[in-house]
């Protein structure tokens, strides 16, 4: 898989409680029912240390195989190593690595395939891979559930009126070139969408939120730092009145006084029968 951005393993456990709330419990229950009977194989694209196998697992019958991409060899060999999750029927979950470019996945790579997923992904990849993911499910018929893609939707409460402006850079940021990759951001889900229904897929979507607040402190304060990293390197003039604002914003976490809502969308996608 193309390295697509560096993400660390303590970043992703942090964030691993608030992504098992949001995800829509309802479309994986949907992917339960369509999946054939018998050992299932579940092809996990970006996959991590394995949170979206960890959430997704005790959902789904067993046996299940878990195939786990990731162009980071290391966050994968700390899933694999980990306890295994049990599945729906209480069998222990097995698990194994690949890793590759997305851009050349294939339909013969999910050969056997019952299920693709994937996690806070389809906003950082490329229109080329994205192409190349939806064309495989479909030339394999193997259905696809797509968990966390970013709207470019923030809601802070209380408000403040640099809100709307950081994320608006924040978005831009998102669609940047970054060595040579131009990420689709928040458009990711929708051209997804829109690609299985051009093929004649069924689609189902669902709004999935986080929501921070004084609960998780320390996530709270980590996103916040990381969302107006970013919209100061999309528009360094924003710097001044950066200033204030990241000063307002982390004396609230501080006093558990900031609630902010990250709107998702999740999709599961399925061959019409």
């Amino acid at each position: 898989m193309t390295q697509i951005l560096e993400v660390s393993s303590e970043w992703l456990a942090l964030r691993e409680p608030a992504d098992a709330d949001a995800r829509a419990r309802e479309l994986a229950l949907s992917a339960a029912a369509i999946l054939p009977p018998g050992p299932i194989v579940i092809h996990d694209l970006g996959s991590g240390t394995g949170s979206m196998m960890r959430w997704l697992a005790p959902l789904l019958p067993g046996p299940q195989t878990w195939v786990l991409h990731d162009w980071n060899a290391d966050l994968t060999e700390q899933a694999i190593e980990g306890e295994p999750p049990r599945d729906r029927d209480n069998g222990a979950v097995s698990a194994r690595a690949s890793t590759g470019n997305l851009s050349d996945l294939l339909p013969a790579d999910l050969a056997g395939a019952s299920l693709v997923t994937a996690s806070a992904l389809l906003d950082v990849l490329t229109s080329r891979e994205i192409h190349a993911i939806v064309d495989a499910c479909v030339r394999s018929s193997c259905p696809a559930l797509f968990a966390l893609s970013v709207t470019g939707d923030v809601r802070s409460m209380p408000r403040d009126e640099l809100d709307t402006e950081f994320e608006r850079a924040f978005n831009a940021h998102q669609l940047r070139d970054a060595d040579g990759r131009v990420q689709l951001g928040r458009y990711g889900a929708p051209l997804a969408r829109g690609l299985f229904t051009e093929a004649g897929w069924q689609v189902s979507q669902s709004t999935t939120i986080w929501r921070l607040d004084h609960r998780q402190p320390v996530l709270l304060q980590a996103w916040f730092d990381g969302w107006i990293d970013a919209a100061l390197e999309q528009e360094p003039a924003l710097s001044a009145k950066a200033t204030r604002y990241r000063q307002l914003r982390t004396s609230q976490i501080e006093r558990g006084e900031l609630a902010v809502e990250v709107h998702h969308v999740d999709l599961l996608a399925w061959p019409r029968t």
